[in-house]
């Protein structure tokens, strides 16, 4: 074990022990958003998972692994979703957008939300953003973590775009003339078994379709099999002791499988709607983090109207359950690669792609926001929730992501020309 390894291992041991200390600190309730931030964030490192990469990884590569993970993961979330939502429902719980004073919530039904032009437009800036930043929300926070400038200069822009997003959505909301607005709950027209089958099913033909494209790339010889790094892959544990280099590098450097990856986030996705109540979500504190940013910067967030709760959270960020949690997935993929001795600042970038990443992040802030939530919130939380916009923010940012990769091909370094 080298010195940088030991090193690396010693500051992430100081961080594990700096987080018990804050999580001991504060209230139980906000704790469990520590806790889970931690774990999404060292589960999305470790396993190099990223919504983002659904969109970019078959496009560039043909490759569709990381597609079937996300697959498999939405629809076993979904599966155990159903169950606690029919439990909910059978007791008495209603759907949150129902509710009246003092009725019991279906746990999780505030992510269903109207398929509106909002999540259509949103989605597509979204999913343009986030090939051009490097990696969606969740995916900016853990390559952050991990020592990616590329996503500090997308993160600063997103926090620019969040509130102009969120503002987007209030003037939209009031508007009486709504071109598109149909709001689904699967379970309602279909039953809870109905709505798993349809959710399941869905998937399935998803899964054909990818597949389908994998084969047509291999058969014209344009895909390219993505390689792990050297320092990820197997190493000979066979006749290694137990206290050695290679039963650490198994237990903490050798990279995870997207299938691993993607059952252990559904783990986690199910212990925070049984924690919470609530699905994840992670752009809702990109906004209050705007406005207290730039409450600070004299911008009255009061006279511009419809950032009330907003303006109430960012008085203490350090209280705000959500941020928390952020907070968390940024420590968390730091640990990861902390204690793989991977740490350190990239800074492989030129100014031009500097611009790229900030204009991702501006647009993903804005789409995010205008589409009231990002790959988890619009779409693993909606899907999964059984709300039909999910599968509208799931087309529309799909859409957006080729179209931006189109378009930006060979002009980024994290986009580079594909050899076809």
């Amino acid at each position: 074990m080298n010195q940088k390894l030991k090193t690396q291992i010693a500051v992430a041991v100081v961080i594990i022990a700096l987080m018990i200390f804050w999580g001991f600190s504060m209230p139980a309730g906000s704790a469990w958003y520590l806790v889970s931030g931690l774990f999404i964030g060292y589960i999305l490192t470790r396993s190099r998972f990223g919504f983002a990469g659904g969109v970019k990884r078959p496009y560039m590569t043909g490759d569709t692994s990381l597609n079937e993970a996300l697959f498999f993961m939405f629809t076993i979330t979904a599966v155990v979703v159903a169950v606690i939502q029919w439990k909910a429902a059978a007791g008495g719980a209603v759907l949150d957008f129902l509710k009246t004073d003092g009725a019991k919530i279906i746990p999780g039904s505030q992510s269903v939300k109207p398929l509106d032009l909002g999540v259509i437009i949103g989605g597509f800036l979204f999913g343009g953003g986030m090939i051009l930043a490097g990696g969606c929300a969740s995916g900016t926070l853990t390559d952050l973590g991990e020592g990616a400038v590329r996503s500090l200069i997308a993160f600063v822009f997103y926090i620019v775009g969040a509130p102009i997003g969120h503002y987007l959505r209030h003037i939209y909301n009031q508007s009486e003339s709504k071109v598109i607005n149909f709001t689904m709950y699967l379970p309602d027209s279909f039953g809870y078994f109905g709505a798993v089958v349809i959710t399941a099913g869905l998937f399935l033909l998803l899964y054909y379709l990818v597949k389908s494209y994998s084969y047509k790339r291999k058969k014209a010889g344009t895909f390219i099999k993505p390689g792990y790094e050297e320092i990820e892959k197997d190493l000979d544990y066979d006749n290694a002791p137990f206290f050695s280099y290679e039963t650490y590098h198994r237990l903490f450097i050798k990279r995870w499988s997207f299938m691993r990856g993607g059952l252990l986030l559904a783990i986690m996705f199910i212990f925070v709607l049984v924690q919470t109540g609530r699905m994840w979500g992670v752009t809702s504190a990109f906004t209050t983090l705007g406005v207290a940013i730039f409450s600070n910067l004299g911008i009255d967030f009061k006279a511009i109207g419809g950032f009330e709760k907003e303006i109430k959270d960012a008085a203490n960020l350090l209280a705000h359950n959500g941020t928390i949690r952020n907070i968390g997935i940024v420590l968390g993929a730091t640990i990861s690669f902390l204690l793989a001795g991977r740490f350190k600042l990239d800074l492989d970038f030129n100014w031009k792609d500097g611009l790229i990443y900030a204009f991702g992040g501006l647009i993903m802030g804005i789409g995010a926001r205008f589409a009231r939530g990002c790959n988890v919130g619009a779409l693993y939380s909606a899907i999964t929730s059984f709300s039909i916009h999910g599968w509208g923010f799931l087309v529309f940012m799909t859409l957006g992501g080729i179209v931006f990769l189109k378009f930006f091909e060979g002009k980024c370094n994290i986009i580079p020309k594909r050899n076809l």
